[in-house]
């Protein structure tokens, strides 16, 4: 079964930009120690989402960027709302576009609490959706830190779901 991404809904009506990817090397020395693994799990549930067009950004204009305030309220296995930034593109061929997406969750995960931030990286080539959702290492909060994770959405008779495979420490 195909998943689609959130913004391919929206790309009818949006317009973007690609970023180039950058790279950060950190030291040996800065880098913090890897613990053990700890044990996988799988959220699942539904989200409501409102998508708010905002206005270019300074600079922005001569690409017709397409640029969306997200808002998201989570149900199921992960409790809680969501806000953050999208910027879109839609490009001359049909069923082509991407999009990247970030946001800050709030909420309750496995019984605890605290927030993360989720990085959206997804395009659509003629069609074909590649999705990347990932929590932000060390973004987590609270009862939520060390917290890492994926994300999938698909929408699904008009309904948005969601499926979160994420680590998370021991409570202590």
């Amino acid at each position: 079964m195909k998943r689609y991404t959130l913004a391919f809904a929206v790309l009818a009506m949006a317009w973007g930009l690609s970023l180039p990817a950058t790279q950060t090397e950190v030291s040996e020395a800065t880098a913090r120690p890897k613990e053990t693994t700890p044990m996988t799990h799988t959220a699942r549930g539904a989200f409501d989402v409102r998508l708010d067009p905002l206005p270019p950004a300074e600079g922005e204009a001569e690409f017709s960027a397409g640029r969306m305030a997200i808002d998201k309220t989570f149900h199921g296995d992960l409790e809680g709302s969501s806000v953050g930034q999208m910027l879109v593109v839609r490009t001359k061929i049909q069923n082509s576009a991407g999009y990247v997406a970030m946001e800050r969750v709030t909420g309750k995960l496995q019984g605890r609490s605290g927030s993360f931030i989720l990085q959206h990286s997804s395009t659509m080539n003629r069609g074909e959706p590649e999705q990347a959702i990932t929590v932000v290492p060390d973004s987590a909060t609270g009862e939520l830190e060390g917290l890492s994770g994926r994300m999938t959405i698909e929408i699904k008779d008009g309904q948005h779901l969601y499926e979160f495979e994420y680590s998370l420490p021991e409570a202590p």
